[in-house]
């Protein structure tokens, strides 16, 4: 497939944490997929039958723990590898004969203690095609804090999936994740044409980092960004419009396609040209920054440097004070270093 449409379906998330047991949190989730349900066939009669790939906001079913503890969290708002939301979400991809992506938490049995902030891609066959664990987190779990073992379980290419689909090559990027240039450069390495982007972040009109960085990943990858942000959080303390609206398009020259406001939308669709990103990646130039990199200058000022310590949470015991005080101890270690 050459081209096709794509939507950023910026939907209002209906969190979880107000839930009083599991039961109900699953309900909640449940009435989330059941109005995705009627959004997506409303929308693609709306953009036409060639809307091929549906990206979804960051954590869509349940939003974001506040202060819950892990195994709080783990039986209410993860999600099983092959439980009953990703059947139902794969139904609806079935049905309409489409790619939907989306982000979640995620259990794993290799991890039992942790739990992952997942972003998936379900084909047309209802089948998950991409699975990717965010690796670059604040306050959740990650497989750089289990590295050797999650290495031992996904290889290399586990922590950095690119799925090679009809519709293009897909790799997931998962909200503050875009501001780092070296997750998107190892998945282009893969070959990703297209880079969905989960996000659920504050908008306005001024351009936040989060905005440079989306433009400067697809101009330095020549690649597509896909960014779905969230139409509000509802169910919480959290003021509900706090991360709402600006979901975009942008193509592999860095210029915004479709872009919507504030609310729940539909508006943010475009066309994704595989044909014509490909001729700019095969065109001799200037601009053709891909045929231009000379990576292996990089790779000793990499390896010599260690910024974020991997494996911290590798047979420990964990909680929510792990993140703020490892980040602290890196930081002391930089100055140390003199880096900073």
């Amino acid at each position: 497939m050459e081209s096709y449409r794509v939507l950023a379906l910026q939907m209002t998330c209906h969190a979880v944490n107000l839930a009083a047991d599991r039961q109900e949190a699953r309900d909640l989730m449940q009435k989330s997929i059941n109005r995705l349900a009627q959004q997506i066939p409303v929308s693609l009669a709306f953009i036409g039958s060639d809307c091929r790939l549906i990206v979804l906001p960051e954590y869509f079913l349940t939003g974001f723990p506040m202060g819950e503890s892990f195994e709080v969290w783990q039986d209410k708002a993860c999600l099983e590898m092959n439980g009953a939301e990703y059947e139902s979400l794969g139904k609806i991809a079935q049905k309409h004969q489409i790619f939907l992506a989306g982000n979640a938490y995620e259990l794993d049995p290799h991890f039992p203690n942790l739990y992952f902030q997942t972003c998936f891609v379900i084909d047309p066959s209802g089948s998950i095609v991409l699975r990717y664990r965010r690796l670059n987190s604040m306050y959740a779990p990650t497989p750089h804090d289990v590295w050797d073992k999650y290495l031992d379980c996904y290889g290399l290419d586990g922590v950095f999936p690119v799925a090679k689909t009809a519709i293009g090559n897909l790799a997931a990027i998962a909200s503050d994740e875009i501001l780092f240039p070296e997750l998107a450069r190892c998945f282009m390495m893969r070959g990703a044409e297209v880079f969905l982007h989960h996000t659920s972040e504050i908008y306005g009109k001024e351009r936040a980092p989060k905005e440079a960085a989306k433009i400067s990943r697809a101009v330095e990858n020549i690649a597509y960004v896909v960014s779905a942000n969230s139409g509000g959080i509802t169910n919480t303390a959290l003021p509900a419009s706090s991360t709402d609206g600006g979901s975009k398009i942008i193509d592999y020259r860095g210029l915004v396609l479709a872009e919507t406001g504030s609310g729940e939308s539909m508006a943010a669709f475009a066309e994704i040209d595989l044909a014509a990103l490909r001729r700019y990646r095969h065109r001799p130039g200037i601009f053709n920054v891909l045929s231009r990199q000379r990576l292996d200058a990089y790779v000793e000022s990499y390896r010599q440097s260690q910024f974020y310590p991997a494996n911290t949470m590798l047979n420990q015991e964990v909680n929510r004070n792990h993140f703020i005080k490892t980040q602290q101890e890196t930081i002391e270690h930089l100055i140390k270093l003199g880096i900073i």
